[in-house]
């Protein structure tokens, strides 16, 4: 699917207190810059992370599911109700959070969620 076919850009979001410590949202900065090129808007506000989580670096695969389980929600499913998101963050590792906001997204009734990412880490 080409980026222009999509409805909504919708970058990972940060809890307020990791935004607040670290002063912007990188996956929010990336997505409008992406959304600039392409022209599909970006909504930084329907899903929020509604559960501060440890940082998921020094976690493994088993722990990064159980650390990002249930910690999105979708605040105004209406804007994302029949859309075709394109799910957007910065890092890929193990596909946890990625999940965990598509499985959001998709319960509040997004017609599909695709992810695009800026990089793949890979765990050792």
């Amino acid at each position: 699917m080409a980026l222009t076919e999509y409805d909504l850009i919708v970058p990972v979001p940060l809890h307020l207190h990791r935004l607040r410590w670290r002063g912007f949202n990188q996956a929010q900065f990336l997505a409008h810059a992406l959304a600039r090129d392409v022209g599909v808007p970006v909504d930084a506000l329907s899903l929020r992370r509604v559960r501060a989580t440890h940082p998921q670096v020094q976690l493994n695969e088993g722990e990064r599911r159980r650390n990002v389980r249930h910690a999105f929600r979708v605040t105004r499913p209406r804007r994302v109700r029949g859309q075709r998101v394109l799910l957007f963050d910065d890092v890929y590792t193990t596909g946890a959070t990625v999940e965990e906001c598509s499985r959001a997204l998709l319960q509040a009734g997004a017609a599909g969620v695709d992810v695009l990412v800026l990089a793949r880490a890979v765990l050792r």
